[in-house]
């Protein structure tokens, strides 16, 4: 459901694949969607999952349609996201049942949306400052090698 409202989603809701993603971080995403107390309006992502290797793509079929299978959860919020060249990967070949087109927005719409949810609230935090630019739009990706490591 398109809403211009509806917030951005949070740090624990999405996991940016690439051809290091470990299978206990697919497998993870994948129990937080379709666990009992997932219902909290959450939408699980999984960003560029046709980067994942074929070891990693399997499991996450078999952990998929395991927890599916097994779970209580009617109405579970888990989306996939490929890109539309990568014909020959293995998670677009096993979730091609329920491969849907994404909707085309507007360059213009896009924009308006992240302009309205990506401000950073006047008075907030230093380390929020250090990313301070040209109406406070704040988007900046930080990767480390030692996830968690405070780098």
């Amino acid at each position: 459901q398109h809403t211009e409202t509806a917030p951005l989603p949070s740090y624990d809701e999405v996991l940016v694949c690439t051809p290091e993603t470990e299978e206990e971080e697919v497998e993870l995403l994948v129990r937080r969607a379709l666990s009992p107390g997932s219902q909290d309006q959450k939408i699980y992502c999984l960003l560029g999952a046709d980067q994942l290797v074929y070891k990693v793509s399997k499991k996450l079929e078999s952990h998929f349609f395991h927890l599916v299978q097994s779970s209580s959860i009617p109405n579970y919020r888990f989306i996939i996201f490929c890109s539309a060249k990568a014909h020959k990967s293995y998670v677009i070949t096993a979730f091609d049942a329920y491969k849907v087109t994404f909707p085309c927005y507007s360059k213009m719409e896009i924009q308006t949306y992240l302009k309205m949810h990506l401000k950073v609230p006047s008075g907030t935090a230093p380390i929020a400052q250090a990313f301070e630019e040209p109406h406070q739009q704040n988007v900046k990706f930080v990767f480390s090698e030692r996830a968690g490591m405070g780098r």
